[in-house]
């Protein structure tokens, strides 16, 4: 079980010699088993602590989802470099660890996102192509969070797990079973904002998981250069479980969160969830992977594939045939069309729609900065004339 308890741990006593010898040698630490139900090569494996069982319809929606969502991120990042969108942040071999998390999810529960979470977003109803408008410019979230529990698309790197944090908290007194997802990436787990929310969520007993996407890159930087343990473990000193799990394997991350989610709602505290996977593609569009990672490493997890495994199972499952498939790569095609058509057809916003909803009873500096900038814009009609 990879699930640590720190009050299962008694501190030890060492002479000041010892303490020295510890200090001048780097920590020993084996590498932790992860969590997996389903193997790369598509075989069902059973782990002690965590099982999910799904019907093939369940299965089949699964491996639908993550098809769906790595068309809809292929398309997006094909039309940043057409020069429909300024920048994408593409979640290419993610879609496990999103699309499993993701489904673990009740309608009442509230997620807070970073920037990087269309698998969620997708799971939680949002059109992808409300996305989409930031990225193009057009509008600062195209959806009301509220509808779907959804919170908008933080940019801030990792100022979104006090966001959950507290809203997590205010669940709590409120009275409700609701639980709150927060999803950071293993370079945000290096911010102080995100350990004061492990902090606070441990002391408070928020009902808030911490889901930690390790797709070992914080843009350039991997993982051995951020940290000395394993993630997971880094709740050991908030006083709280951690747990790494395959983030390749969708039932795993399913089974792990949905463990997660109901022990928060029985008001047993937070957990966090170290989903261990890879960045296939460049950490934004505007990055090139190229120049400080091997292709010997994209290669190797290539043959993780995370939809290419689920297809395994339901193919020696004889839960899906030809036919499904086929009729899903059409369902592909014609949602990466209603894509396209939806971005270029944005419309741009109103110039003054930014003095908007600044403040809910108005303010005297935005008024005067709105007629100044009138003013400015009118100018140009004159000299036009």
């Amino acid at each position: 079980m990879t699930v640590e308890s720190t009050a299962a741990r008694k501190p030890r006593r060492s002479s000041s010699k010892r303490a020295s010898s510890a200090a001048a040698k780097p920590p020993q630490s084996s590498e932790p088993q992860l969590v997996q139900l389903l193997t790369p090569e598509g075989e069902r494996v059973q782990h002690p602590d965590f099982d999910v069982e799904l019907t093939h319809d369940e299965l089949r929606g699964l491996y639908r989802d993550m098809v769906l969502t790595r068309r809809f991120d292929a398309e997006a990042t094909s039309l940043q470099r057409q020069g429909e969108l300024g920048l994408w942040a593409s979640l290419l071999g993610q879609e496990a660890a999103q699309i499993g998390s993701g489904r673990a999810t009740r309608e009442d529960d509230y997620v807070f996102p970073t920037y990087r979470e269309h698998g969620v977003a997708w799971c939680r109803g949002v059109d992808p192509t409300n996305l989409l408008g930031m990225f193009r410019g057009v509008n600062h979230g195209g959806w009301d969070p509220n509808t779907n529990n959804f919170h908008l698309y933080t940019i801030v790197i990792g100022s979104q797990t006090l966001h959950a944090t507290g809203y997590a908290m205010g669940v709590a007194k409120d009275g409700a079973d609701s639980a709150v997802v927060a999803y950071f990436g293993d370079g945000a787990s290096s911010q102080g904002d995100v350990l004061e929310s492990f902090n606070f969520a441990a002391v408070y007993n928020a009902p808030v998981v911490f889901f930690c996407q390790n797709n070992q890159w914080a843009i350039s930087e991997p993982t051995e250069k951020q940290m000395r343990v394993p993630l997971y473990r880094r709740a050991e000193g908030f006083g709280f479980p951690g747990v790494r799990v395959d983030g390749n394997d969708v039932l795993a991350c399913l089974a792990v969160t949905k463990s997660a989610l109901e022990r928060a709602r029985r008001g047993e505290g937070p957990t966090l969830i170290e989903a261990f996977t890879y960045r296939m593609g460049a950490h934004t569009t505007s990055d090139d992977p190229s120049k400080y990672r091997s292709d010997d490493e994209r290669v190797a997890w290539e043959a993780k594939d995370p939809i290419l495994r689920l297809r395994r199972y339901l193919e020696a499952e004889g839960a899906a045939d030809q036919a499904y498939f086929d009729e899903l790569e059409a369902e592909s095609e014609a949602m990466g069309k209603r894509v396209r058509e939806a971005v270029r057809a944005m419309p741009d916003p109103e110039v003054m729609a930014i003095f908007e909803n600044t403040h809910a009873d108005g303010h005297a500096l935005v008024d005067e900065e709105r007629a100044q900038f009138a003013a400015y814009q009118a100018s140009f009609a004159e000299e036009g004339n």
